[in-house]
């Protein structure tokens, strides 16, 4: 499953809502995929449709679906949005990440 923060969750409303998505009812699309200076980068967007493959799950209010192959990945992860001086955007804390790159958008197992 992967959890979000309650700051991530005002966040993801406010930007689906700009995008045109209903946040009630569309998703959030998490995924892995490779690149990055660590060697699996992640990937965000919303999507109105989820896929017979995608893992569903819903958190804090936040509909979420995942590829099969990234759910591998993202197993207990958590999704917080930072504001603070390091930068701001979305962060992906991943308990299954061994290493991680200074900016926080790419990892390695």
């Amino acid at each position: 499953m992967i959890k979000v923060s309650d700051i991530a969750k005002k966040k993801v409303i406010e930007l689906m809502s700009e995008d045109g998505f209903d946040p009630g009812k569309d998703f959030v699309r998490v995924g892995v995929k490779s690149g990055g200076c660590s060697g699996l980068s992640y990937d965000l967007d919303f999507d109105k449709n989820s896929q017979e493959e995608d893992k569903v799950f819903e958190d804090n209010g936040v509909k979420i679906i995942v590829d099969k192959k990234s759910f591998l990945y993202l197993i207990g992860t958590t999704l917080e949005y930072s504001g603070g001086l390091n930068g701001t955007g979305f962060v992906f804390n991943n308990p299954n990440a061994n290493r991680t790159c200074g900016c926080g958008e790419s990892f390695s197992l």
